[in-house]
């Protein structure tokens, strides 16, 4: 009703939760449709155990909490839906198609021009906090290629803690 007060009126939260998996939607549908551009490739992880995961049990279990892909050289048949995405990838020559919701997503990186975020879970699923980060570029803690500007200035770490009520 107009006028009522609620409790908590803007869940800011989960407004910047849902615009930053917005970001890793319109990137992959960007390459859904016209490919990887130069040396961008993606790495993705996600909880192989979310809500509405689909890959294969042998995947599961190997991989019983989290699992990373990457996007690069080797996919086939992106699809992007509202809340999931799908693809086929190669595991010891064989193709399997993989269904995941942008929900499960942990973490997404474009190292090419060092891009990151980061997506924090709780153990029932439910999101409480989602930080953009930027991608490690010191080669000992991460292998990915140091871009052509070393000297650039990396982004800022933002935790939505900063902007969170306190209880």
């Amino acid at each position: 009703m107009p006028g009522e007060i609620l409790e908590e009126p803007f869940q800011y939260d989960m407004m910047v939760d849902e615009a930053l998996r917005g970001v890793v939607r319109r990137a992959l549908k960007q390459v859904a449709q016209h490919g990887l551009p130069g040396n961008h490739h993606f790495y993705i992880t996600f909880k192989t155990r979310g809500e509405g995961v689909s890959i294969p049990p042998y995947l599961l279990e190997k991989y019983a909490d989290e699992m990373t892909i990457v996007l690069q050289f080797q996919f086939w048949d992106l699809e992007i839906e509202e809340e999931f995405f799908s693809v086929a990838l190669s595991f010891n020559d064989v193709r399997e198609r993989l269904v995941i919701p942008l929900a499960a997503i942990t973490g997404f990186a474009d190292p090419s021009v060092k891009f990151g975020l980061q997506f924090q879970t709780l153990e029932d699923g439910e999101l409480s906090d989602a930080e953009m980060h930027e991608v490690p570029n010191d080669e000992t803690d991460d292998p990915m290629p140091e871009g052509e500007d070393d000297g650039a200035a990396m982004g800022q770490v933002v935790s939505l803690d900063t902007f969170r009520k306190k209880k």
